[in-house]
């Protein structure tokens, strides 16, 4: 935590799913959502060191000339696509907490009214059990909730305790409730949102935050890169 917002679990995790994308296994979309193929659906386990094997043995193959078998080239390329992933989540995550917090109040009112959400106010006062704002999300033309948002700069994670206080404060005011931060929640905090015969409360983590920053594309510019092969043997046989 002291050096990314980025756990061990999740930096491993990274690195194993861009793994078995290259073994065939996963595969995903421009948007992030990761699915098992056809091939990972019916793999009922692997051996990392075979994974390791064939994406390197694959790499050897479209550049035998620069790669030897005992060099680590293989991660350096793996390394390529991860590094910049991390890189733009943890610079947009700094440049949150860096945020005061009424620009980050505002930043959420923003981002609800972007997302769909109309009538959205901040309203965030001391004494109100932590309530920052509050807004209407409508399905279909049809039905319509008012919701209770908060939003915490938090490096931190958030506890169920924190889910609790922040539902006591919806009672008899909102149909449902969403909790934003740049931290983490427990699993704890997980379950007590969505604790049966309790209000719902929809969970807003660091990650899906800047996930949602970029799609909605609120201070995040996503660039295609123009990428131009040369088809040598077309030439031959026109």
């Amino acid at each position: 935590p002291e050096k990314s917002s980025q756990t061990e679990v999740e930096y491993r995790f990274a690195w194993a799913r861009s793994y078995l994308k290259k073994y065939k296994l996963l595969e995903n979309s421009s948007r992030g959502v990761w699915a098992l193929t056809a091939q990972g659906r019916i793999t009922k386990s692997v051996d990392p060191q075979e994974v390791k094997k064939y994406v390197r043995e694959e790499y050897q193959r479209h550049r035998s000339n620069l790669i030897n078998e005992n060099t680590d080239e293989v991660s350096e390329e793996i390394a390529d696509e991860i590094i910049p992933e991390l890189s733009w989540r943890e610079e947009l995550l700094q440049a949150l907490l860096r945020m005061d917090s009424g620009a980050f109040e505002r930043l959420t009112q923003r981002l609800l009214r972007e997302a769909g959400f109309t009538q959205v106010e901040v309203t965030g006062r001391s004494g109100d059990g932590g309530i920052d704002g509050k807004g209407i999300m409508r399905l279909g033309g049809l039905l319509s909730f008012h919701v209770l948002f908060q939003c915490k700069r938090y490096r931190d994670t958030v506890s169920a305790g924190h889910i609790r206080d922040f539902r006591g404060a919806l009672e008899g005011r909102a149909d449902k409730g969403i909790f934003i931060t740049t931290g983490r929640f427990t699993q704890d905090a997980e379950k007590e949102a969505t604790r049966d015969g309790a209000k719902p409360i929809d969970l807003v983590d660091g990650n899906r935050l800047v996930d949602l920053l970029k799609q909605l594309g609120l201070g995040v510019k996503t660039e295609m890169v123009e990428k131009i092969t040369v088809n040598s043997d077309w030439f031959i046989t026109i």
